[in-house]
């Protein structure tokens, strides 16, 4: 699985994740936030692995002390994942980038 693959899977898994949350009264953003992740993770997808943001997660030890593991952000970046609830799928990319 290459490096985009990774990250774009993850990012599907937190979006299934959110779907599968049930919590009366949180006003649809269990929903939001899964439509928004599985979104990224679509766009993510369809990204090259030499795609800046790449090289940026490899910098960070988000694929592993050689670059070559599967996709594991630190806690900053998994709780920024976690919280996303709106925007355009670059926009979480940039957001992931600055957070790092």
């Amino acid at each position: 699985m290459g490096r985009i693959e990774s990250l774009a899977e993850y990012l599907r898994a937190q979006g299934r994740r959110r779907l599968d949350r049930v919590e009366s009264g949180d006003g649809g953003r269990n929903a939001r936030s899964a439509l928004a992740l599985l979104d990224a993770a679509a766009y993510t997808a369809s990204l090259g692995d030499d795609d800046p943001l790449v090289e940026v997660l490899v910098a960070a030890g988000c694929f592993g002390p050689h670059g070559f593991g599967e996709f594991r952000p630190g806690e900053r970046v998994a709780a920024l994942i976690r919280s996303w609830e709106s925007g355009e799928p670059w926009q979480l990319l940039m957001a992931i980038r600055f957070a790092l």
